[in-house]
């Protein structure tokens, strides 16, 4: 693997997110439920993420063996997947737009992302100032893709 492996699987991620919402609303829309929209959704967790990893390690011998710590986390960050999937499905539900949601969603949480990330692993200096900035800047994008959006 080349050292940008890593960048393709992150655009990857970021095609697939920057789809998701709008295309659970559209989803919503003829489902009706939002709970049949979770349900859709958390089948189409079950697949990708229980059934093809299951297949994956035993194609690759790897033993079912898990500790403690390591699935506490693994298991409360899934957690945290699917409630964030809860709040997106609500946030459309009750009068958010697959326009308005994902600013919101995508701006706030690469910001939230580096105060965890500081928790579980505390810098070992303080932070640069810019830091700061940073968080105002994203902000401030956040709310102009907002203002700006297209309108219908």
């Amino acid at each position: 693997m080349s050292q940008w492996t890593w960048l393709w699987f992150a655009l990857g991620t970021v095609v697939c997110w920057g789809a998701y919402a709008p295309t659970i609303h559209e989803g919503g829309k003829h489902l009706g439920s939002p709970w049949k929209v979770i349900l859709c959704v958390g089948a189409a967790y079950f697949v990708l993420a229980v059934v093809v990893p299951l297949i994956i390690l035993r194609v690759q011998g790897t033993p079912l063996d898990f500790n403690a710590r390591g699935t506490a986390y693994a298991s409360i960050g899934g957690a945290l997947g699917a409630l964030g999937a809860i709040f997106i499905v609500a946030a459309l539900r009750t009068g958010g737009t697959p326009l308005i949601v994902p600013a919101i969603v995508f701006g706030g949480a690469p910001l939230v992302n580096v105060i965890v990330s500081s928790i579980y692993h505390p810098p070992s200096e303080k932070p640069n100032p810019l830091l700061y900035v940073g968080f105002l800047i994203a902000a401030i994008g956040a709310a102009m893709v907002l203002y700006f959006k297209p309108v219908r």
